[in-house]
């Protein structure tokens, strides 16, 4: 399949005016939406951070088997 760029820009860089507006929501149905999508976006970070978390131990433990077995390492800060 080939992608054709000048479609691709043209969907890219689409004015307002282009665009199809979805339902109109009452002000507490929006305020609703918006505080879902933080409350729900808000766990994904705390998740994310927690991986991160995870995978620099890890590598911190194979850094120090390998500095224990005579390689050693730069900080790169």
């Amino acid at each position: 399949m080939e992608i054709n760029k000048d479609k691709l820009e043209k969907a890219i860089s689409s004015k307002k005016k282009d665009k199809v507006e979805g339902p109109k929501l009452s002000k507490d149905a929006e305020i609703g939406f918006h505080q879902g999508a933080l409350s729900t976006l808000a766990a994904e970070r705390i998740e994310l951070l927690r991986m991160v978390q995870n995978v620099e131990k890890i590598m911190q433990m194979h850094l120090k088997r390998l500095e224990e077995m005579g390689i050693k390492f730069e900080d790169k800060k």
